[in-house]
């Protein structure tokens, strides 16, 4: 696997928005991409909810898990995409190079209706992302 890339998905919890990131990139690429979700301040599990919305179209997420990010993580990704936390103690990603933010709203306490929303939204940008990284 020569010029294999690697892709980052950061969030706070790694529970929810950078776990769909994730599921959705490894459904849709190659093994030109390795690809990893992150979070500053990992959760103990992935959202229930998330879980849910993600089966309803034939991903199965139970066996992902929070993972917490590390500089090594940062440091090896060719491309790190944050989901949408703004503050610097919280999301150290916002603050390296090639980082690109896509400011998705946490489904933490959400709505089943919104957590689809946040999904499909997620989906789309990894299409586009995806598209843009095969060029």
């Amino acid at each position: 696997m020569k010029n294999t890339k690697n892709i980052l998905f950061v969030c706070l919890e790694n529970a929810g928005r950078s776990q769909m990131a994730e599921a959705f990139f490894r459904k849709y690429t190659n093994e030109k991409f390795n690809v990893i979700s992150a979070g500053t301040t990992p959760s103990s599990q992935l959202n229930p909810i998330v879980i849910e919305v993600m089966s309803e179209i034939g991903i199965d997420m139970r066996q992902q898990s929070p993972k917490k990010l590390s500089n090594k993580m940062i440091e090896n990704s060719s491309k790190t995409i944050n989901m949408g936390c703004m503050s610097k103690e919280s999301c150290p990603s916002l603050f390296v190079n090639d980082v690109f933010d896509w400011n998705i709203s946490d489904p933490k306490e959400k709505s089943i209706d919104d957590v689809r929303e946040i999904r499909d939204q997620i989906l789309k940008n990894v299409l586009e992302l995806i598209d843009s990284l095969e060029k």
